[in-house]
C-alpha cells in the first residue's frame, strides 16, 4: 500500500493543490449556480438581457470588445442572455442594423441611450473625449443621447425604433424626432445633396400629421407613422412601393397613406425590411412594398405594389403583425399564430415558401391539456428571425440564427419555435439584423445564496437545460403535423430519433 500511495506520488496523482491564482477563484465564482427565493408579493424589477453580436458594439458591453483584464478574450458573439448594465428603467428599446436605443419614460433630464454603429449619426452626436469637436463612430456602451427638447422635464419617450442607419423617438407632448442618414428622406426632412452624416449634430422635429402620432416604425431605409386618428403617414425611400404613396420615388416629407386603408383605423404597422403590414381595429390585414418573397401575393403577381391593399386571409381577427425581411407573421385574437412568406418561418425545413398564412401549432409555444390557458400575447420580428411572446412571460424564437441572434446557446439555425430561458417575465424584445434585445421583469429576491448578488451585477449567462430541450422535443414530436408526408405525432422527419419520437 506504501509503494502504491509512493508511486501516485510521483505521478502526481495524489500532490496537495497549491493556493489557487485570482484567475481560478474568479472562474469558479463566475461557474457558481444562483439560487433565488421570491414570494408572490415580491416586487418585480425591470431588466435588460441582450445577445448576438457585438463587435458592432450593439449589446453595450464594452468588455466584449476590448476586455478589462489580461486573461481575457474578445467575445465576438454572446450566443444566450447577458445582462446589461444600466440603473435606468428602460422602457422602450429598438435594434437597428448594428445599433440600438435604448428609452426610459421618465420625466429626468437623460430619457434616451444609444450604443453601437454610429457612422450615420443614428445615435446622435457622441462626443470623443480626445478630440472634443468629433464624434465617436462606434459606441461600445449605452450613451445619453440628448433630444433638443422645449420641455426636458416635462417630456416623456414613449417608442424609439431603427432602421439601417437611422433612428426615430417618439415623444408624448413634443412629437417625432428623426437622426441618422437621410439620403432618402427617411428622417422626414429634405434630401441634401452629398451630405456628411457622420459626425452631425442634426436631429429633426417632426409635427405635421393630422392628429398626435402614437407609433413609429423604421423599414429599411423608409418610415412609418401611426397616429391617433388611425392614419399612417409614410416618408423616405420608394422603390418597392414601401412608402405606399402610388409612386416608387422618394418621399422626403411624411405623407398620408390612402388605398385600402383610407377611412380605416389602423391601429398597428410593421416593417424592417421593405415590405410593410398594418393591421385595423376590426382585425383586418394591409400590406404594401416589397413582394418577391410572396409576401403579398395573395392580391398581387408582381413584385411591387405602391398603394396599401387589403389581404383577404380566411384566419379570424388579426391582432397584431410581424413584417420581417422576406417572411410575415400575424396574431390573432385567439392567440393563433400564422406565417407566410420565404425563408425559415417556423413549422420546419420543409416549410420554405407559402403565399398563404400557415398556423405553427400552438403546442410548439407551450400549450397543452396541462397548460391550457397558454397562448401568444405578441409577435415580433427582425430581418430574418422571429420571436413570440406568451401571456405567461415566456420568449420563443425561431428564424436565421445570424452571429447567434436567437439567443438559444447554439449556432444552428432555429426551424421551429424554441424557449430561451431568460431569467423572469420576458414583456417584450425588440429584434434586429444579428442582435436582441429583451425586456422582462423579475421578483426581487428575498434571500440568496453566497452569490445572490451576481444578478445585480449582471454577469449570470442563461442556458436553454437538456430537461428542458427534451420537453421542446416532445411537444415537437407530439403535435405537429406534416401535411406533405402525411406524418403525424410519428417524430421528427430530419432529427436522429429520440426518446420522444417512438
Amino acid at each position: 500500500m506504501a509503494g502504491l500511495v509512493r508511486r501516485l506520488l510521483y505521478r502526481g496523482f495524489c500532490v496537495p493543490a497549491g493556493p489557487p491564482s485570482t484567475r481560478q477563484l474568479r472562474e469558479v465564482e463566475e461557474a457558481a449556480p444562483v439560487f433565488q427565493y421570491a414570494g408572490k408579493a415580491a416586487k418585480r424589477k425591470d431588466r435588460v438581457f441582450v445577445w448576438g453580436f457585438s463587435y458592432s458594439g450593439a449589446l453595450g458591453i464594452p468588455s466584449f470588445v476590448k476586455p478589462d483584464a489580461g486573461w481575457k478574450k474578445p467575445r465576438r458573439i454572446q450566443p444566450t442572455p447577458y445582462r446589461l448594465e444600466t440603473e435606468d428603467k428602460i422602457s422602450s428599446a429598438a435594434c437597428g442594423y448594428g445599433f440600438t436605443l435604448l428609452a426610459s419614460n421618465t420625466r429626468d433630464i437623460t430619457k434616451l441611450w444609444g450604443m453601437g454603429l454610429n457612422k450615420d449619426s443614428q445615435l446622435g452626436f457622441q462626443r470623443s473625449r480626445r478630440d472634443q469637436t468629433k464624434g465617436y463612430e462606434y459606441v461600445l456602451e449605452p450613451s445619453p443621447i440628448p433630444l433638443p427638447l422645449e420641455k426636458p422635464q416635462q417630456t416623456r419617450v414613449l417608442q424609439v425604433s431603427c432602421g439601417r442607419a437611422h433612428s426615430l423617438v417618439l415623444t408624448d407632448s413634443e412629437g417625432v424626432f428623426t437622426m441618422g442618414n437621410n439620403s432618402y428622406g427617411q428622417c422626414g426632412r429634405k434630401v441634401v445633396e452629398d451630405e456628411i452624416y457622420s459626425g452631425s449634430h442634426l436631429i429633426h422635429q417632426l409635427k405635421e400629421f393630422d392628429s398626435r402620432v402614437v407609433q413609429v416604425v423604421c423599414g429599411q431605409d423608409h418610415s412609418l407613422f401611426r397616429t391617433k386618428k388611425g392614419s399612417v403617414y409614410a416618408c423616405g425611400w420608394g422603390a418597392d412601393g414601401q412608402t405606399g404613396l402610388g409612386h416608387y420615388n422618394i418621399t422626403s416629407v411624411p405623407t398620408k397613406l390612402h388605398g385600402d386603408i383610407a377611412g380605416v383605423n389602423i391601429i398597428q404597422v410593421s416593417s424592417y425590411g421593405d415590405c410593410c403590414l398594418a393591421v385595423s381595429d376590426e382585425g383586418d390585414v394591409f400590406g404594401w412594398g416589397n413582394s418577391e418573397y410572396l409576401q403579398l401575393a395573395s392580391v398581387t403577381e408582381t413584385t411591387q405594389v405602391n398603394v396599401p391593399r387589403h389581404l383577404p386571409f380566411k384566419i379570424g381577427k388579426v391582432k397584431e403583425a410581424a413584417c420581417g425581411g422576406t417572411g410575415n407573421a400575424v396574431l390573432t385574437e385567439e392567440g393563433n399564430v400564422f406565417v407566410w412568406g420565404y425563408g425559415i418561418l417556423g413549422k420546419g425545413p420543409n416549410l420554405i415558401e407559402t403565399a398563404e398564412p400557415e398556423m405553427i401549432p400552438p403546442s410548439l409555444f407551450g400549450w397543452s391539456d396541462f397548460s391550457p390557458d397558454t397562448r401568444v400575447a405578441h409577435v415580433r420580428c427582425g430581418l430574418s428571425q422571429f420571436a413570440a411572446l406568451t401571456n405567461r412571460g415566456e420568449l420563443f424564437v425561431w428564424g436565421k440564427n445570424l452571429r447567434g441572434c436567437l439567443g438559444t446557446g447554439r449556432m444552428e439555425d432555429q426551424y421551429f419555435p424554441w424557449r430561451v430561458t431568460v431569467p423572469g417575465e420576458v414583456v417584450d424584445v425588440a429584434c434586429g439584423v444579428d442582435h436582441m434585445v429583451p425586456a422582462r421583469k423579475q421578483k426581487e429576491k428575498s434571500r440568496s445564496s453566497k452569490r445572490g448578488d451576481k444578478e445585480k451585477r449582471g454577469r449570470r449567462q442563461s442556458q436553454t437545460s437538456p430537461k428542458e430541450a427534451d420537453r421542446h422535443f416532445a411537444g415537437f414530436c407530439l403535435h405537429l403535423k406534416f401535411t406533405e408526408k402525411g406524418l403525424q405525432a410519428q417524430g421528427h422527419p430530419w432529427f436522429p430519433q429520440s426518446k420522444h419520437c417512438k
